[in-house]
């Protein structure tokens, strides 16, 4: 007997997630295409179903793709010369300084840290002008130490309850961004967090095919960050052989990907 259990449109496709004889079966409708996807486990097969949407995306390129993309632009990936000194050095040394003047421990249950990580917010490009600007309000106000603490308490593994505190902490400032909550927790712990930039790691999912590419929101849902994880898992998995030191090296990847413009996608003068 054959039992759905979940069905949601994605674009122009249609996924069906059926439960027969004990296992799942998914179907993804593309007109009159239709590609089935099977397994043991329904968040699983409904995970699947979703990359296989992204694979209809007309920027799809799938992870090879990606990589020949970055080898463009660092043809020795990240032993490449001038790749440290556009991508990486930068990062590290705010993750430094970070680490040095409000170590994630002491700043998960301590005060009086404002000012030290107002610097590190406004040590890199990663934000707009508009978010550090607001940043400053944040920092140097009641909020500071919910804030900070609540995003030490993220980074420290805490995750949906620390995540709501971040977001009362700066919906007052108009700041509850992406790119602010993931900023401290990924230069804070890199091996286990990232950096969220919406539109360019948008853009990375939709090129490999990832379903963070239709589970974004602007709102901070937990369930937003965790498909990020495992968009980044993958992506780490992929550049393997590469040598990526840490998940600066795979934001970076990301960033090239779909920042960086090849000499044929350049406007005509």
């Amino acid at each position: 007997m054959r039992e759905k259990i979940r069905e949601a449109t994605v674009g122009d496709v249609v996924l069906r997630l059926f439960k027969e004889n004990g296992a799942y079966k998914g179907a993804v409708i593309l007109g009159k295409a239709v590609k089935v996807v099977e397994g043991n486990d329904a968040d699983d097969v409904w995970r699947r179903m979703h990359d296989e949407v992204g694979k209809s995306n007309p920027k799809y390129v799938g992870f090879g793709g990606a990589r020949n993309r970055f080898l463009h632009f660092f043809p020795n990936a990240f032993q490449s010369a001038g790749y440290a000194e556009r991508e990486r050095d930068y990062k590290v040394a705010a993750k430094s300084k970070l680490d040095s003047t409000a170590p994630v421990q002491e700043a998960a249950a301590g005060s009086g840290f404002g000012e030290a990580i107002l610097a590190i917010y406004r040590a890199t490009n990663l934000l707009s002008r508009f978010e550090k600007t607001r940043m400053q309000d944040v920092l140097r106000g009641p909020n500071t130490d919910p804030f900070i603490q609540a995003a030490a308490r993220f980074t420290l593994g805490e995750g949906k309850p620390a995540l709501l505190d971040m977001e009362r902490a700066l919906k007052p400032h108009d700041n509850a961004k992406w790119t602010v909550v993931t900023y401290l927790p990924f230069l804070w712990q890199p091996d286990d967090h990232m950096y969220l930039k919406p539109e360019v790691t948008k853009d990375f999912a939709e090129r490999v095919g990832h379903r963070l590419a239709s589970d974004y929101e602007a709102r901070l849902n937990i369930d937003v960050y965790d498909s990020l994880l495992d968009l980044v898992a993958k992506t780490a998995s992929e550049l393997a052989d590469l040598k990526p030191q840490d998940r600066i090296d795979v934001q970076s990847f990301i960033w090239v990907v779909g920042n960086y413009k090849l000499d044929s996608e350049m406007p005509v003068p």
